[in-house]
């Protein structure tokens, strides 16, 4: 009988460790599933931002004198 029970107490601690470490992972995967929620609505707001504002233009503060300083050769 005492073999029975070491068995069964062995088999419970195993089944208690086994409960914790998938609800760890559980805990993780929400984590991570928040995390990526969050990135999906900051790239959806910058996507948003960029279409409100148009294209970028660069434009030189002083474009005749850099255009004297490097003409271009062809």
């Amino acid at each position: 009988m005492e073999i029975n029970d070491d068995a069964a107490s062995n088999l419970e601690q195993l089944l208690e460790s086994l409960i914790k470490m998938v609800g760890n992972a559980n805990k993780n995967v929400d984590n991570l599933q928040k995390r990526v929620s969050q990135l999906e609505w900051l790239i959806r707001e910058q996507k948003l931002e960029i279409k409100e504002r148009g294209p970028i233009q660069i434009y030189s503060r002083h474009l005749h004198e850099s255009v004297n300083k490097f003409p271009i050769n062809l």
